[in-house]
């Protein structure tokens, strides 16, 4: 049954999981049959690289991220006109915004669902007009992330009277459950992809896929491979990504003497040539949802070291089978990990054998019917 399908996000194309989620999902619903618009709050400056002509509308409300929300702090502040002036011209923007999402909801055909990724994009689809849609609410984090966040708050106040909110595990739906968050369920991210062939895990190369930021963890990342690398030094770490934190990042590099053995790949458009080339994979994430890099990866046939940072990163790594977990943010621990991966093939190639098998469960048919199943539950 076709439906009009909305994608909100905070930016279309915006580097990162949940961009390129987005993404792999318009394009799912779009080749089941489904009229897919994706629309962002705002275009991003640090971009990435998607289809030149994606087969569905993209729409970004605001050309670059609109300002903050001003508020006065006591009485000399009231009197601050060119603040007030600018508060006004952002509220109408926010206004002019809000009614264009409204036009595009009310154009519709009938059954059409909004889906909203990301919490922040809710302080404009909640204003907006979204009267015969069913609305459906999104976290791409675990409960413990949004929990030590500013996002938990905003879950409370905006999630809990949609049609429906999604988080990415069972064990996350039970803990916002647990908070009266009773229209929660779960539904896992989708493989977006199975290489032809694995890696054949004969470089001695352990690579990293994400952003260079804190919550990827790169820094705990460099301090493992701090230890490791005077017992494997003819291994080398691949960091692909960009971010806010690179030059801190590479900085730290230097600082441990890891120039020798680290290398800054910078973003790629590639990522099955990057895992092609590597034997082992690594996450070291402080927090994370289902992570799609950690699927890719273990479709590539690599076995990952990772920190047991989320349910969604041990729903995919199955410990002692298909990769290893460490304690989330122990540094030792992980190195550890490495070691034993680096160190040892039979164990490299027996695991990678499993995950490129096992991560399968996780394919996109699978996906998108307990997809179509909620769509057909919220229309009774």
């Amino acid at each position: 049954m076709s439906r009009d399908v909305f994608i909100v996000s905070n930016s279309t194309d915006e580097l990162g999981g949940v961009t390129a989620w987005t993404h792999q999902t318009a394009r799912l619903f779009t080749e089941h049959g489904h009229r897919v618009h994706v629309i962002g709050v705002h275009a991003s400056d640090r971009k990435m690289a998607l289809p030149e002509r994606p087969p569905y509308p993209v729409t970004a409300l605001y050309p670059a991220h609109p300002p903050t929300p001003w508020a006065p702090c006591g009485l000399r502040d009231r009197f601050r006109v060119p603040a007030r002036r600018r508060e006004a011209a952002r509220a109408a923007a926010q206004r002019q915004a809000v009614g264009r999402l409204s036009q595009l909801f009310a154009a519709a055909r009938p059954r059409a669902v909004v889906l909203v990724t990301q919490v922040w994009a809710m302080e404009w689809v909640g204003q907006a007009d979204t009267a015969g849609a069913r609305v459906i609410g999104m976290s791409h984090e675990s409960y413990a992330y949004s929990r030590a966040s500013h996002r938990y708050r905003w879950i409370k106040n905006h999630y809990k009277d949609l049609d429906h909110w999604l988080v990415l595990t069972q064990e996350d739906a039970d803990q916002w459950a647990g908070e009266g968050m009773n229209n929660v369920g779960f539904l896992p991210n989708a493989l977006s992809r199975l290489p032809a062939q694995p890696s054949p895990r004969t470089a001695r190369t352990v690579v990293s896929i994400g952003r260079l930021s804190d919550q990827k963890g790169i820094d705990l990342l460099l301090d493992a491979w701090a230890l490791l690398a005077p017992h494997r030094p003819d291994w080398r770490l691949r960091v692909y990504g960009a971010g806010e934190d690179e030059d801190e990042l590479k900085a730290r590099c230097t600082a441990l003497g890891l120039d020798g053995s680290v290398e800054w790949m910078g973003c790629t458009d590639d990522v099955d040539g990057a895992l092609a080339d590597a034997s082992v994979f690594v996450q070291s994430s402080r927090g994370e949802g289902f992570p799609l890099a950690l699927l890719e990866a273990m479709a590539a046939g690599l076995p990952c070291a990772a920190f047991d940072c989320a349910p969604g990163v041990r729903e995919i790594v199955r410990e002692g089978e298909d990769g290893l977990l460490a304690p989330a943010g122990d540094v030792a621990a992980l190195a550890d990990r490495l070691l034993r991966l680096t160190g040892n093939p039979r164990l490299r190639d027996a695991m990678g054998d499993r995950a490129r098998s096992g991560v399968q469960r996780f394919s996109e048919p699978e996906v998108l019917r307990r997809w179509e199943e909620l769509f057909a539950l919220l229309e009774r």
